[in-house]
């Protein structure tokens, strides 16, 4: 990015002519405390600024008696020559498109551009005054703009404070721009024992836009009964402002954290887009961000919707972010993509006539009609290629690496029964406990719920190794299971244009090798339209052509079921979704100077604003995940029903979800606490290594404020996080019998670790390698779209199948419409932002600042370092048969960093995609 040249006001005054290369005039005089003086009056061109606005006092009210400058200042303009300390304040904003740059640049005649100041900084002592026990004076100073460096814009001030001043325990920040700035941080050099930095990272609004006034606190952490006595009524007083009133619409730029029940994904004045609320005891679900729009008139249970959807300010993504992933990429690019591949492909429900033509996307992709070339290029610059001069671009996919290692990979057993332990939902899988399999079901409603899948039939593909009950006793038999969770779903899915589904149960065994083998499948249709209940088991052993391609078959509907429940569940459920209640209560009644809300703020950033995009285009009616994933326009009904039954907080740690699916076992004397089932399970064996680290870290960090069970049971605001977290953020849930109190120093490092966890090493493992294991569609299909082939077949039907089984099963997977939208999305979600923030990257300013958290998170990050070593070494280990081969890719998903794009690796602090 050029430079930018910043035009200074010339010695001339500030009504002289701009110079850009003109030095620029100091509007301070050295040792000044509260007002610096220049040739024009500070205290009359800041009246001018605040011009018809009611001045506003300490708690970030407006007060109601006129324009009183002093009032605002409050020791703004007490010159004191005898001050003692002499402070100067060096302030960082962050460049921004539209914010503060286009005052000082673009636009450089706001008066206080002209005047040289840019913002008022008030410092506000940590301690009573003794003597009065009441709050002492604060002392305020203009701030002047030096210079740009790179892209950062500094700004300095200069205070003189009384030797009785003391400690400074916060700053109030007035943007006298006309525009919101992002102020980075705050340095104040003068101190006999040091800088104080107040890491601020937020936006500013401008002291026009009637918004509560800005405080930032120091780096210092205080528990709420340590808190400097001074500093207790604003601790308070910026908690009150954070939750609002619960009442009006939610407005951009606001910074209101309130809850509410999805109530906004569909429209009810469209019957083909109405949707059930999600939220209360007929359909249970976590809640989401409050934004207060108007209800509709057609059902006042439900929120209007727009191409808005309000986030508070400082969870919106940053601008490299934006031009990365936001509105502007997925929302746009795919309203200007489908028209196109409608124009295009003609037919939504076309198939793709043969795998050549799939393989085509790869090596030729899609010639693009002349007039969207432009708008699909700004949105999707990766996909869109140049072909020869005067000729159209193409949209053209790269080879996902798992094809480009083998174009067969997905079409073997031995890679369909490994994705389940290393590929991009390896948190489903469960151990056979029990026999025979039985499902929960109503039978009266959905059939016999005794599985088909037999004794007799398991030993004959296990071959004699051993037997059904020595396989279960000795944990070698594992299973798929989305028989339960689907069937409810199957008569209203059928109901739908181009559709079918299943439930479904797939059966694997755990080979000498370490290695799983699939055994059988078995498709389930409730009974429907007056026929009976039909199930069909599947076998991958036969001499029979036909029964070989029945298998494939059955593999496709497997695997488009497990490609909705890793969407649904694995994915937006278990990590977007019930993330956003913690961040809600945290920012409500956690302080920003609370240890706790410092340790968890890195792990929070971006999730609410790609929750709300996700309400916008992924999850809503008509939406992406609508229209491409096997459960249709009853998605969020089946996220909510599986929610109800069986996400528990205290499950979502990856030991306990480990032993819960029987995965592992506790175990003491093994290294993380666990022993696995299955040793070589690459999912489990990286992700203890991320979830220690993190337990270690939060262990070091948890002990340096929690000295005792007391400090942490009398924390008045760590529990009314937690207690909202569980009584209104899952509300729900909330009369669950498994909620984790938080006693003790160890309640609070297992709640913290899980949160973290959840967060950074579950979301990336289910998240970046989506175009990895699902950009060559019949891998990962998203959707089955037509029955088994025998199925209650018709004579042509079975014919088709019988003479084209090729063509029958194409027309099975996604059509070409759904297929492209899909693989786009999953490249954009695939893709880290040049912004990132890694596990162990950069250090919060309050964790540096404390020289014990500094020393611990060192330690962390040195930790990560290893990690990486160790996973590199691990995918060169010939022993470990489920990550190395030939063919195989290997698995990278938690290594702990990445460069930018579409890399398969890399474990960010946040859900931020």
């Amino acid at each position: 990015m050029q430079s930018l040249q910043v035009q200074q006001p010339t010695a001339g005054g500030p009504t002289g002519p701009y110079n850009p290369t003109a030095t620029v005039t100091k509007p301070f005089l050295n040792g000044t405390s509260g007002l610096a003086m220049r040739s024009s009056s500070p205290t009359t061109i800041f009246s001018k600024v605040v011009k018809g606005r009611n001045p506003v006092n300490r708690t970030g009210r407006v007060a109601h008696s006129g324009v009183a400058v002093k009032a605002i200042l409050g020791g703004f303009g007490a010159f004191n020559p005898l001050a003692g300390v002499k402070v100067k304040a060096v302030v960082t904003v962050k460049q921004t498109v539209g914010g503060v740059l286009a005052d000082t640049v673009l636009v450089p005649n706001t008066v206080a551009d002209l005047a040289g100041t840019s913002m008022i900084l008030e410092l506000i002592p940590a301690d009573l005054d003794p003597s009065t026990g009441k709050e002492k004076p604060t002392v305020s100073s203009l701030a002047s703009f030096v210079g740009i460096d790179g892209s950062e814009i500094k700004y300095e001030a200069s205070f003189g404070l009384s030797s009785d001043f003391g400690k400074v325990g916060a700053i109030r920040v007035d943007n006298l721009h006309t525009r919101e700035m992002f102020l980075k941080d705050i340095v104040l050099d003068g101190f006999a024992t040091g800088s104080v930095n107040i890491e601020c990272e937020s936006w500013v609004p401008a002291m026009l836009s009637g918004q509560p006034r800005r405080v930032f606190f120091t780096t210092k952490s205080y528990l709420p009964s340590n808190t400097p006595a001074g500093l207790k009524k604003l601790r308070t007083d910026e908690l009150v402002v954070l939750r609002g009133t619960g009442q009006g619409e939610r407005k951009k730029g606001e910074r209101i954290y309130d809850y509410d029940v999805y109530n906004d994904l569909g429209n009810p004045s469209n019957p083909d887009s109405a949707r059930p609320v999600l939220g209360g005891k007929e359909n249970p679900y976590p809640r989401r961000c409050r934004t207060g729009r108007p209800r509709s008139s057609t059902n006042p249970a439900d929120e209007t919707r727009g191409l808005y959807f309000y986030v508070p300010r400082d969870e919106e993504f940053s601008e490299i972010k934006t031009a990365q992933f936001g509105v502007k990429t997925l929302y746009s690019a795919l309203h200007a993509l489908i028209p196109i591949l409608e124009a295009i492909l003609i037919d939504p429900n076309l198939s793709f006539p043969h795998f050549t033509a799939v393989n085509n996307l790869f090596d030729q992709g899609l010639n693009l009609p002349p007039y969207s070339q432009t708008t699909l290029t700004s949105f999707l610059p990766t996909l869109v290629r140049n072909t020869a001069e005067g000729s159209n671009d193409v949209l053209q996919f790269e080879v996902p690496p798992t094809m480009d290692r083998n174009s067969f990979f997905w079409f073997t057993d031995e890679e369909f029964a490994r994705q389940t332990l290393a590929g991009v939902n390896p948190c489903t899988i469960k151990l056979i406990k029990d026999w025979p399999i039985m499902g929960t079901l109503d039978p009266a409603v959905y059939g016999l719920q005794e599985s088909g899948i037999t004794k007799e039939l398991l030993e004959k593909e296990i071959r004699g190794c051993t037997t059904l009950d020595e396989a279960i006793q000795q944990k070698k038999l594992f299973m798929l299971d989305y028989h339960d969770v689907l069937l409810p779903f199957v008569g209203k899915a059928r109901e739908l244009d181009n559709s079918t589904l299943y439930g479904s149960r797939t059966v694997f065994y755990l080979a000498p090798s370490g290695t799983l083998k699939p055994l059988a499948i078995e498709l389930t249709r409730p009974p429907l339209d007056g026929k009976p209940q039909w199930k069909k088991v599947y076998t991958p052993n036969s001499s029979s052509s036909t029964d070989v391609w029945l298998w494939r078959f059955a593999k496709a509907h497997v695997l488009a079921h497990d490609s909705a429940y890793h969407q649904l569940i694995s994915h937006w459920l278990r990590t977007h979704c019930c993330t956003e209640p913690y961040i809600i209560a945290a920012k409500r009644q956690l302080s920003a100077m609370h240890p706790v809300h410092r340790l968890l703020l890195p792990h929070f950033r971006y999730t609410m604003e790609i929750n709300a995009l996700a309400r916008l285009a992924l999850i809503n009616a008509g939406g992406v995940i609508e229209t491409t994933f096997a459960t249709l326009k009853y998605a969020m009904q089946a996220s909510s029903a599986i929610y109800g039954q069986s996400w528990r907080f205290d499950k979502e740690g990856l030991p306990h979800d480990l032993i819960n699916r029987g995965l592992a076992m506790e175990d003491p004397s093994s290294p993380h606490g666990v022993k696995l089932t299955i040793e070589d399970y690459p999912y489990a064996n990286d992700g203890l290594l991320i979830w220690d680290s993190i337990k270690k870290w939060v262990t070091d960090y948890v002990n340096q404020y929690y000295p005792d069970s007391k400090s942490v049971s009398s924390d008045a605001e760590l529990q009314a996080w937690w207690s909202e977290v569980r009584y209104q953020g899952h509300e729900d849930k909330k009369d669950e019998s498994w909620w984790p109190t938080i006693s003790t120093p160890q309640d609070l490092i297992e709640v913290c670790t899980t949160i973290i966890w959840v967060v950074s090493g579950h979301h990336a493992a289910v998240n970046f390698g989506q175009y990895a294991f699902g950009g060559y569609f019949p891998n990962q299909p998203t959707i089955t779209r037509v029955k088994m082939p025998d199925e209650d077949p018709t004579e042509e039907e079975w014919k088709l199948f019988m003479k084209k089984p090729e063509r029958a099963l194409l027309a099975t997977l996604p059509s070409q419409i759904q297929a492209v939208t899909v693989m786009t999305v999953l490249d954009v979600l695939s893709a880290h932002s040049p912004d990132e923030e890694y596990l162990g990257g950069p250090i919060e300013s309050a964790w540096h600042d404390e020289p014990s958290v500094n020393a611990a998170f060192e330690n962390f990050t040195a930790r990560q370092i290893e990690i990486e070593a160790e996973i590199d070494a691990r995918n060169a280990d010939p022993t470990r048969k489920n990550r190395v081969g030939a063919g195989i890719y290997p698995y990278e998903l938690l290594k702990p960093f990445s460069e930018s794009g579409v890399t398969e690796k890399g474990v960010p602090y946040s859900i931020s995609i």
